[in-house]
């Protein structure tokens, strides 16, 4: 019998080592026991029948130095990374039966859902992306100004060991100032540059009553609609255990209390015809702004209402002023909305491969989209993309040209037929007009955006139609080589 012992947490680097040691030695699941710092003495520490390896061999690698990598289905990985985050004590002894079974021919076990020990592991999985979830939106950050300067801190008790899992989301999403997660398994730190992992703290030392709390509550006191309260929904969008952690729920008891009354009021006021935006008037008004500096519009673009529905923010341009290429496609997609950054989904994926076979350096590149947000319908738990309208495009079109202006690029290669619209002024169709183009007087190549190729069914039209892709970006490569810079 072997004893595996492993850090406190999601020691993922300690299981792998360590299974690596156990599937090498040949040791069955049912031969190893499993624990980790949260377990304590569970079967009796010393125990002769226990205890018959030391844990050292398996976690360190022993004298016999590090045991072999295993080769394993990416599907099994990623329930390994997902399992051992949840607070299971039995986790790791799970996953080695995972692993042995799929190691001694059965590679797809997980596959068999209708499996004991499948639906359990699935089961935890769906815990660990529900606790991230949870994380993700019922993170509050509140100003601390303290003797090295201002930072924002956070407290949040996960249900699991989830800090790891979530360190790149907030990085990517707040990274211009310096924050700091805490929470009673660890805490996460971030100076603007780079994340620190340190030791449990303190919901005390993440409550100071600032003005981002207050500016919270005005928020939410400002969107709550009384005609729709349903306490009901909101405990369910909202589990009441996050409440104390949320500095806008400090308002929900006097929200429902005044709701029936607010609701009387606005029954009896004299009704009104809707107000029908009309984005003529917004983009008449869109030149008195007159930004002086990308830096400048952006700050417009993101303080913004977004005219499409749905979206969380604005999802501005990347790359350098100066750029010699602008890509602009149609509008940020669900990931380019959570990440605030453009092209990252699995479009984006697509066209840093196509970039790269093509000869083209994406950080030397500009991209942007012709639309600033994200226009999605809610299906359940899915926010499915809806195409933006040619009135929305000419809103956003304003914001384009200024961003285009102020980058400069030597040649802008549209994505796809809203961004053909946004630059053209028009609608030309793709198929005909593929190539070289005047876009309103830039010089300007239009292809597909890539997206395109992604919803192509059959796999052949969508390897002959990345082909195709792939010669747009080389003859635009080669159009840059032979117009040098003035």
């Amino acid at each position: 019998m072997a004893l595996v012992h492993l850090a406190d947490g999601a020691d993922l680097a300690g299981f792998r080592r360590a299974i690596r040691r156990l599937v090498a030695a040949g040791a069955a699941p049912e031969d190893v026991i499993w624990r980790s710092g949260e377990d304590g003495d569970l079967f009796g520490a010393g125990s002769a029948d226990f205890v018959g390896t030391d844990a050292a061999d398996f976690v360190d690698g022993g004298e016999a130095g590090p045991a072999p990598p295993l080769a394993l289905p990416r599907v099994v990985g990623a329930a390994v990374e997902a399992v051992v985050c949840h607070r299971d004590p039995e986790r790791y002894a799970l996953l080695h039966r995972l692993i042995w079974r799929v190691l001694h021919g059965e590679r797809t076990v997980l596959e068999a859902r209708s499996d004991p020990l499948v639906h359990r592991l699935a089961g935890m999985q769906q815990a660990i992306r529900r606790d991230i979830h949870k994380m993700h939106a019922f993170l509050r950050f509140r100003r601390v100004t303290a003797e090295s300067g201002e930072r924002f801190v956070a407290w949040f008790e996960p249900e699991h060991f989830i800090l790891e899992a979530v360190a790149d989301f907030f990085a990517d999403r707040f990274p211009g100032f310096a924050w700091s997660i805490l929470t009673p398994v660890g805490s996460l730190h971030w100076d603007g540059a780079a994340l620190d992992f340190g030791p449990p703290g303190t919901r005390g030392a993440a409550m100071p009553d600032d003005s981002v709390e207050t500016a919270w509550r005005a928020y939410y006191e400002a969107t709550f609609n009384p005609a729709r309260l349903n306490p009901t929904m909101m405990r369910s969008e909202m589990p009441k255990k996050y409440w104390r952690n949320l500095p806008e729920t400090q308002a929900i008891p006097h929200l429902i209390r005044t709701a029936p009354s607010r609701v009387t009021a606005m029954l009896e006021k004299e009704a009104a015809m809707p107000l029908k935006r009309n984005p003529d008037k917004a983009v008449a008004a869109l030149p008195d702004q007159a930004p002086k500096s990308l830096a400048e519009l952006n700050r417009i673009i993101a303080a913004s209402e977004p005219l499409v529905p749905g979206a969380t923010r604005a999802v501005l341009g990347e790359g350098p002023v100066g750029a010699a290429l602008a890509f602009v496609g149609e509008q940020p997609g669900d990931q380019e909305d959570l990440q605030g950054r453009p092209f990252v989904g699995p479009a984006g994926q697509l066209l840093d491969r196509a970039m790269a076979e093509a000869g083209i350096d994406r950080t030397e590149a500009y991209v942007t989209n012709a639309v600033k947000h994200f226009k999605f319908e809610q299906r359940g738990k899915r926010r499915i993309h809806q195409k933006p309208t040619a009135g929305e495009v000419r809103h956003y079109r304003w914001w384009l040209m200024r961003e285009l202006d102020f980058v400069h690029p030597r040649l802008v290669v549209a994505l796809g037929a809203t961004a053909v619209l946004a630059l053209a002024g028009k609608a030309l169709p793709i198929a005909r007009c593929r190539g070289e183009a005047r876009l309103e007087g830039r010089p300007g190549f239009i292809t597909v955006h890539p997206s395109y190729l992604l919803r192509l069914p059959d796999e052949d039209a969508r390897h002959a139609a990345y082909a195709a892709f792939l010669d747009d970006l080389r003859h635009v490569r080669a159009i840059l080589e032979r117009r040098p810079a003035s």
